[in-house]
């Protein structure tokens, strides 16, 4: 897992508790970042409570994380750096959501700049000397009366951003569960058998009511997202009925 300039460095600055690196490493890596850099870690690194909790193939973001005594040390090569925070700094800076703040990242790195996100430690977050060093801050739009994230939460929402900055998974699917769309042409017969059966059991009356019926009923049939399985059932349904009619 190479370092590579084609995503964001992900900065944790004195994180306190391995286990929180480790979900942090596990959010990274689902949404496809592994450009983890270490400030300070308060238990030391490697820590193997980090690599638990990071739970296989995470591992791997940790394996290559950055470690770094001080922050300057680890922004020295970034042309751009986020600071997480949830509270105003009274510091002159622009303040993004993560959406914005990935887009942006987007933009800067498609420029050949290189771009870094700090979060703070767990307990009080990043320091205002911290955040001076940012040139812009992200700030996620949380309840008010609540406003604290845990660490690897953070993460994870600046990381998902940065996926659906990338991602072109449609926002609505219909799962198919191995049938496929029914063609208008199987549509079409349904309504005939249904229009037919119906006309036998007297359904259409009176009988100058019958041709807007006859209209609503195909429009009914049209509008629904049927499948191939849909429209067998549904064929199926109507024999069943007529057959033990008939019997």
């Amino acid at each position: 897992m190479p370092m590579t300039d084609r995503q964001p460095a992900f900065i944790l600055v004195r994180p306190q508790m391995g286990e929180n690196i480790g979900a942090a490493a596990r959010a990274m890596l689902n949404f496809g970042l592994s450009h983890m850099r270490l400030v300070d870690p308060r238990d030391g690194w490697p820590n193997p409570r980090a690599v638990a909790m990071a739970s296989g193939a995470a591992g791997r973001v940790l394996d290559h994380a950055g470690v770094f005594s001080a922050l300057p040390e680890a922004t020295a090569d970034c042309g751009f750096v986020f600071a997480t925070t949830a509270r105003g700094r009274d510091l002159t800076k622009p303040v993004m959501t993560p959406e914005r703040a990935m887009e942006h990242t987007r933009a800067l790195m498609a420029t050949g700049q290189k771009v870094a996100v700090l979060f703070g430690p767990e307990r009080a977050g990043l320091q205002n000397e911290d955040v001076a060093r940012a040139n812009a801050l992200i700030s996620v739009p949380v309840n008010p009366d609540f406003p604290s994230l845990n660490l690897a939460q953070a993460v994870l929402l600046c990381a998902y951003e940065w996926r659906r900055q990338i991602d072109a998974t449609p926002p609505e699917v219909l799962a198919l569960a191995g049938t496929e769309h029914a063609v208008a042409g199987d549509v079409a017969r349904l309504a005939d058998h249904y229009e037919e059966r119906l006309q036998a059991a007297g359904f259409f009356f009176p009988d100058h009511k019958a041709p807007a019926m006859k209209l609503t009923l195909r429009n009914l049939w049209s509008r629904m997202p049927l499948t191939r399985a849909d429209v067998q059932t549904l064929h199926g349904v109507l024999r069943q009925l007529v057959r033990r009619q008939d019997g």
